[in-house]
């Protein structure tokens, strides 16, 4: 059987806190990467897909377990990796040709023979003839072509790539990804496997040969798959359209172990028995949920994830929270890829402002843990206010710091919204606005 070149062995990676607690990014994980492989890796933004590339890549020490190369330590080995960063990251003040000899320089090789093998390699990502050039004088998607060129020079074994395609048109990225594959498919460059980090499903589909989907709070893998499709791959053909639906799916289900593959076999799914005790708030606005439901009200009521996304011209970052926010009020349902608004959210979107106000408060009271906590506390004080700091100690005890006072401005922007209570900033506060309707909803969730 094929040695793996990188396996990673129960890595994790914590933040150690002032109490006894800690802040974890990458749940226990353990993953392989095989030569002859292109591998991505999917997830929703804060599941931890570029702290696990770091990790794998040997620029950042796991705080448990560890990571080897062809069965060494990474600590204990010389690997031979690069990595191409969604920024272009070139220096401005050095041409083309010095920007690809860098690594080369810094490796100590010597100046004719870094010279050679940098024009070798500009010629073969279609840089020839712009040696000379300075990074402002070409378009982003040449500037990217000289950090391939800059990551390919050194012969790496293995190649990550970090949203190498994002900040790039969508135009000029298709022509990227298709060079890229050649190259890799005529064995042009000397590479023995590539790992991509990406948000773009279609691109995963495209050119791995092995995906990987991560959830997120803590970072987790929930399925890891082959990809049994021959290239060229047809983006029209069913087994494709039918693969971006189910890690759409999966992406938009992380409270579901993820079904069975469709049409592709090889697959094998990993069963999420992560329990958690708050769950993790869409950061979306509850007028972006009604236009939402109201766009997908004017499709018959349900549609394609990945076409709506596309109609929209969304990246599916921008699409998921708003998506995943509807779904956990229960105004969508995800089916297969697709989603489907429900009676309520139908409702919702089709109400006047104060009756949608009211459908709001229902639905966050009744599936929302935190904005029942916080109007249950209100209405128990006499003076019916609440310090900030009582929940923000209750959620860093499951988040990070940085997302601990995000999902709290969620929760206030719901709240406030849904005229469950109101949040004096300047007191840092929360208070229960003394209305008989916010009472009433508050007993009522008490009962």
């Amino acid at each position: 059987m094929t040695e793996p070149i990188i396996r990673a062995q129960q890595v994790e990676k914590f933040y150690a806190q002032p109490s006894e607690n800690r802040i974890q990014v990458i749940a226990p994980t353990s993953l392989e990467i095989f030569p002859g492989e292109i591998v991505a890796l999917l997830g929703p933004s804060g599941s931890g897909k570029s702290t696990l590339l770091r990790m794998l890549a040997g620029l950042s020490k796991p705080s448990a377990g560890e990571v080897l190369w062809h069965g060494k330590p990474v600590s204990a080995s010389q690997i031979n990796v690069s990595i191409v960063f969604q920024s272009f990251a070139l220096f401005p003040w050095l041409t083309v040709l010095e920007n690809v000899e860098a690594p080369l320089k810094a490796r100590g090789i010597a100046s004719t023979t870094r010279h050679k093998s940098s024009l070798k390699i500009l010629d073969t990502v279609g840089l020839d003839g712009f040696a000379s050039a300075y990074p402002k004088e070409l378009s982003g998607g040449m500037r990217q072509r000289v950090g391939f060129a800059r990551a390919l020079v050194v012969e790496p074994e293995v190649l990550f790539m970090d949203e190498p395609f994002s900040a790039l048109d969508v135009l000029t990225a298709e022509n990227l990804r298709s060079e890229l594959l050649e190259l890799w498919q005529k064995k042009t460059i000397p590479t023995q496997a590539i790992f991509l980090v990406t948000h773009n499903i279609e691109e995963a589909v495209l050119l791995a040969d092995r995906i990987i989907v991560l959830g997120r709070n803590p970072g987790h893998v929930r399925t890891d798959f082959k990809v049994n499709l021959q290239h060229p791959r047809d983006r029209k053909s069913a087994p494709f359209t039918a693969l971006v639906d189910y890690i759409y799916k999966v992406l938009t289900r992380p409270d579901v172990a993820p079904a069975e593959m469709p049409v592709i076999e090889g697959g094998r799914r990993v069963r999420d028995q992560r329990q958690m005790h708050y769950e993790m708030l869409p950061h979306a606005r509850p007028g972006g949920i009604a236009g939402l439901l109201e766009l997908i009200i004017d499709l018959n009521g349900r549609t394609d994830i990945y076409r709506l996304a596309d109609e929209l011209a969304f990246e599916i970052d921008d699409l998921l929270p708003i998506v995943d926010a509807a779904q956990l009020l229960s105004f969508l349902r995800v089916e297969e890829g697709d989603v489907a608004i429900t009676p309520e959210g139908r409702e919702y979107a089709e109400s006047e402002i104060l009756r949608q106000k009211e459908l709001f408060r229902k639905a966050a009271l009744d599936h929302v843990l935190l904005l029942r906590q916080i109007t249950r506390a209100l209405n128990n004080k006499t003076d019916h206010t609440v310090p900030e700091d009582f929940f923000l100690d209750m959620l860093d005890e499951q988040f990070s710091e940085e997302e601990t006072q995000r999902q709290l401005d969620t929760a206030i922007n719901w709240g406030r919204y849904a005229e469950l209570f109101d949040f004096d900033a300047s007191r840092r506060r929360f208070v229960l606005p003394e209305t008989e309707e916010s009472m009433a909803a508050a007993g009522e969730t008490e009962e």
